[in-house]
Order: structure tokens, then C-alpha cells, then sequence
């Protein structure tokens, strides 16, 4: 990486959005764009919707909830989470997430330290719109998760 980086500005419509395992994820920063420092994103979830657990074994992970209630599993915690509040996963630790609500989004910014898992978000994603719902988990996404666990250092389950 270069440590010579320049500012960036996303605005409220850019990013690279993708569908994966039933919520929009919209990468906001990447890794060359941070000199690898960290990267973020934008999550839409569905209604009762979210993640499989899964853990990432290079990168700790921070969650900004903006709109709407999460329950953030993470180890043996469990966080109810709302506008305004902030959950930090050490890398290593199991976690999932899900949305609470029966009928309404809830959109979340996350941050992974150091950057370089985002790239998985558009290999393995779906072209989709930001901001908007995408289709519900399926057996595909769960399935390319898995097979590419071992290139971007995760593990499901």
C-alpha cells in the first residue's frame, strides 16, 4: 500500500452496492482508499432478518446502528441495539446480527479493522441498489460465504 492516500468523498448515493444473504451492503470506503487502515460499509436489513453467525480471524468489525433495532450476538453477549449505538467485535469472536423489527429495515454502518474482507462483499454479491431491500437469505449466498472463507479469513458457524 502506498502511504500516500487523497480524501474521499462518498456521497449519500455512491458506493458499490450488493444483495448477499438477504441484506444490501453498500461499500462506502476500501481498503486503497484508507492505505489499508480500515474499510466501511452500509448495511440494509430486512425485517427479522440478518447474517449467519460467522467470525472474522483478521479484522475487528464496529457497528454504527442508524436506523432501527438489532440484537448483536457476539460470543456470549447479546446487545439490543438502537439509533446511536455502537457495538465493537474483537476479531476472532463469533457473531451475527438481526433485525428486531417485523416489518420495517433497519440500516447500520460498519467498520472493518484493518480493511480487506470488503472485497468479499462484491465477489460474491449481487448488483443491487443502496438503500435498498434486497431478496431474503438463500442456500446460494450461505454456500458462497463458505467457499470463500479461506480467502478473506472467516469462518461460519
Amino acid at each position: 500500500m502506498s502511504s500516500e492516500i487523497s480524501p474521499v468523498h462518498v456521497p449519500s448515493d455512491g458506493g458499490e452496492a450488493v444483495h448477499l444473504v438477504g441484506d444490501t451492503y453498500t461499500t462506502l470506503l476500501r481498503s486503497e482508499q484508507t492505505n489499508g487502515e480500515f474499510s466501511m460499509l452500509e448495511a440494509i436489513v430486512p425485517a427479522n432478518a440478518g447474517p449467519p453467525p460467522h467470525a472474522h480471524h483478521n479484522e475487528s468489525e464496529t457497528f454504527v446502528l442508524l436506523e432501527g433495532r438489532l440484537v448483536i450476538n457476539a460470543g456470549d453477549q447479546e446487545y439490543e441495539a438502537g439509533p446511536g449505538d455502537v457495538v465493537y467485535i474483537p476479531k476472532g469472536v463469533r457473531h451475527s446480527f438481526r433485525n428486531l423489527s417485523q416489518d420495517e429495515p433497519a440500516r447500520m454502518y460498519f467498520m472493518y479493522t484493518p480493511a480487506g474482507v470488503e472485497g468479499l462483499f462484491t465477489e460474491i454479491g449481487t448488483p443491487g441498489e443502496r438503500g435498498a431491500v434486497g431478496p431474503p437469505l438463500n442456500d446460494a449466498d450461505v454456500a458462497a460465504m463458505a467457499a470463500a472463507a479461506d480467502k478473506y479469513g472467516y469462518s461460519l458457524g
